[in-house]
This record gives C-alpha cells, sequence and structure tokens, in this order.
C-alpha cells in the first residue's frame, strides 16, 4: 500500500479531518494528543507515506539542503578530508526532514549555481573548503542560510561557521617539534586564500616566537600532495632544516617521498609531522605523527548549526573545536 495511501483514507480511520492530518504530519502542534495518537496509528496501520512535494509547496519550503564544495573534481576525489566531512553532514540530515545535495564547483562563471540556488530548490546551504577569490559563495549566502566549514574567507562577522582551533593546532604540532629538540623548522603551507592556511602558518609563527627561534623557510604546497612534494624540493634548495610543520597529511605525503628520493631519513634526518589524521596518515611509510582534526564531527555540526538556523534557532555564530596531537613514527 505504501505510496498509495492517501490523506483522505488516514483520515478516515483516524476519524479526523484532513487538515488535523496534514498538521500532524507537519509537526503542528495545534493539534490535541488523542487526535495525535489516532492519526499517527492510522498512518502506521496505513503505512502512509506524506507527498513530499505536497509538504515542501505547502511548507514554501524546498526541504532540501546543499552542500556547496568550491573545488575541482580531482581535490575533491583526491583528498579524504572531504569524504569525511560530508559523511559527517549526511548522518546529521538523514536523521532530519531534509534531503542533501552536493555541488562541487571551482567557480561560477555562468551564474548556475546561482540560479539553482535562487530558483527556490534548495532552504540552505553549507559550504566547505572555500577560498577568498569564491565569490559567488557571498551571493549564495544573501540569497539562503549559510553555515560554513572554516571560518569565512570573506570575513564576515555575521556568519555562521564551525572551525577547527587551526593556529592552536599548529602551535601544538611546531611546539612539538621543538621539544623533540628540533631547531630549524620549516613549514609547507596550504594556499593563503584560505583562512586555515593563514591560521596555521601563524600558528606555527607564534611557537618559534614564544621559544625564540627564527623561523625557518616557507613554501606554498597547494594543500596536495604534488604540492607538498614541490614545495619540499623547494625548500631543500635552501639550508636543510631538522624538521617540517606540514599543514596537511596529503602535502606530507608528497614532502616525505621527495625526502626519502634525496636519500634522507625520516625522521633521522629530517622529522616531518602534518595536520589531518586522514587515512593517509597511515598509509605512508613512517606513518605520519600529525594534528587530528575531528572533520566527520565537524561535518555534523555544521549540518546541525543549519538545522537549528532553519527551525528558527540562533545557534552561536562561530563554533571552535579542537584539534588533537597524534604521535607515530614521522617526528
Amino acid at each position: 500500500m505504501v505510496g498509495s495511501v492517501t490523506i483522505e483514507e488516514v483520515a478516515r480511520i483516524a476519524g479526523v479531518s484532513r487538515s488535523t492530518v496534514s498538521r500532524v504530519v507537519n509537526g503542528s502542534p495545534a493539534v490535541s494528543p488523542e487526535a495525535s495518537e489516532a492519526v499517527r496509528q492510522a498512518i502506521e496501520s496505513l503505512n502512509y507515506v506524506p507527498n513530499r512535494a505536497a509538504r515542501s509547496l505547502a511548507s514554501s519550503r524546498a526541504l532540501a539542503i546543499a552542500v556547496i564544495i568550491p573545488e575541482d573534481l580531482h581535490r575533491f576525489f583526491g583528498d579524504p578530508f572531504f569524504a569525511s566531512t560530508v559523511s559527517g553532514i549526511n548522518a546529521a540530515i538523514a536523521a532530519s526532514e531534509y534531503v542533501l545535495t552536493l555541488a562541487i564547483a571551482s567557480n561560477d562563471p555562468d551564474d548556475k549555481m546561482i540560479g539553482y540556488v535562487r530558483s527556490g530548490s534548495i532552504d540552505g546551504a553549507i559550504v566547505v573548503s572555500h577560498h577568498a577569490n569564491d565569490t559567488f559563495v557571498e551571493r549564495i549566502a544573501a540569497a539562503v542560510p549559510v553555515v560554513y566549514g572554516g571560518r569565512p574567507a570573506s570575513g564576515a562577522t555575521d556568519a555562521y561557521y564551525v572551525d577547527i582551533d587551526n593556529a592552536q593546532g599548529a602551535r601544538d604540532a611546531v611546539e612539538y617539534l621543538i621539544g623533540q629538540g628540533h631547531r630549524s623548522i620549516a613549514t609547507i603551507t596550504g594556499p593563503m586564500t584560505m583562512a586555515a592556511s593563514v591560521d596555521r602558518l601563524e600558528g606555527y609563527r607564534q611557537a618559534l616566537a614564544a621559544a625564540r627561534l627564527r623561523p625557518g623557510a616557507v613554501a606554498d604546497g597547494d594543500f596536495t600532495a604534488e604540492g607538498g612534494a614541490a614545495a619540499m624540493r623547494s625548500i631543500l634548495t635552501g639550508k636543510q632544516p631538522d624538521a617540517v610543520f606540514v599543514a596537511s597529511d596529503l602535502m606530507a605525503r608528497g614532502a616525505i617521498g621527495v625526502l626519502q628520493s634525496a636519500g634522507l631519513r625520516v625522521p633521522e634526518d629530517i622529522a616531518v609531522i602534518g595536520f589531518d589524521d586522514s587515512p593517509v596518515a597511515t598509509g605512508v611509510a613512517p606513518m605520519l605523527t600529525t594534528m587530528r582534526q575531528p572533520s566527520y564531527e565537524q561535518g555534523e555540526r555544521m549540518a546541525r548549526v543549519l538545522l537549528d538556523v532553519l527551525e528558527g534557532g540562533k545557534p552561536p555564530h562561530a563554533t571552535i573545536m579542537p584539534a588533537e596531537l597524534i604521535v607515530r613514527e614521522s617526528a
């Protein structure tokens, strides 16, 4: 009977009006407990499935949320961070009445994304991994409620976002290296168009300044394994450091490959510490010492903040989660 039962049949079995059934299905409190129970029993006995399109039309909501990732396909499928974060988002959305859509767009030259958002196809959006030059994201935020993964690159002070304490995580990583006796510490950063990259570089500098050590070489690795390899080669053209803080595990994997190809031992000649604690960390040899960021939990939290906003709640604008040092073999 699933899919063929009508709201009128539910009303007849429950002994109530069609509008009462509609109010119960849509969660309205304006129904007596007795009538609500009768409707719930009728729904269960008939296996009634509410018509989603009708509910959406009646409530003027699409009952859909988009995850928007302003990256290219290569980066999306190549970085485990995205899979973990989107899994967390999906887990929270699955427990709600909303469906989840995924949009991967490194730019929006033809305004397709903006048109989709403004068409009423979604009620809100979660933006993950955005850059300062992703200006189309700001127009999305002007059209529907948005929660950002990470501090907004635009600097908007009224935005909702869930972030990792990137600066403190970087400080902890570099302080660990200093505690291990390292004094010449280089760093491989992500792109400076991203707030996470800026914060991790700042944390690196703060830890060295607190220890009265001079900063080492700094190279941008673009948050990719290939970029990490290129950055490591660049660093090795100068004075060889005794340790490297790498702002992502993917970049650290690329850096370790270059060091080993150059005949250098990790960690005996150069210690390497990453950031993420993604599956990459245990898939390299030696296994990575790294800073664990709770990307799955971050995804769940972003979704819950957005759901709260969509239901009229007022959650905190900023939610900051800690990173945790995981010691393995590379440092």
